[in-house]
């Protein structure tokens, strides 16, 4: 299996259970492994044949920057969702961070893996 790396992809989005944290934006830090054949990419050399990272990129930042969940559980569970349900990726690992959360560490957050079927599966 290949794998499409996007690490340290920061974002502003409100994110708390606090009262004072539903009234303010703080960064969240994503990264991303998504399972991709590059094979057919790397034999073409044209991104038209590969996922294109950059799209990822653009529609995670978009939906987190609009989104305002408690949990960063949620919010890596609708990034998988948007990762393999929008983007035909068969396998994603979601690392979602919350830095400064916890005082006297660097970040708090969830790190998780999905495919397409555990969202019906949880239903």
């Amino acid at each position: 299996m290949d794998i499409i790396f996007l690490h340290d992809l920061r974002v502003e989005t409100v994110i708390g259970i606090w009262d004072w944290e539903r009234q303010i934006r703080q960064t969240v830090v994503i990264d991303l492994e998504m399972a991709a054949d590059i094979r057919k990419a790397a034999a073409s050399d044209r991104v038209e044949d590969t996922l294109n990272y950059k799209q990822v990129a653009k529609r995670v930042q978009q939906f987190v920057s609009e989104s305002s969940f408690q949990l960063v559980e949620t919010l890596a569970e609708e990034i998988a969702g948007i990762v393999t349900g929008e983007f035909g990726v068969p396998w994603v690992r979601v690392r979602v961070c919350k830095p400064g959360a916890i005082r006297g560490a660097r970040d708090v957050g969830v790190l998780i893996e999905r495919t397409p079927g555990d969202r019906d599966a949880d239903d």
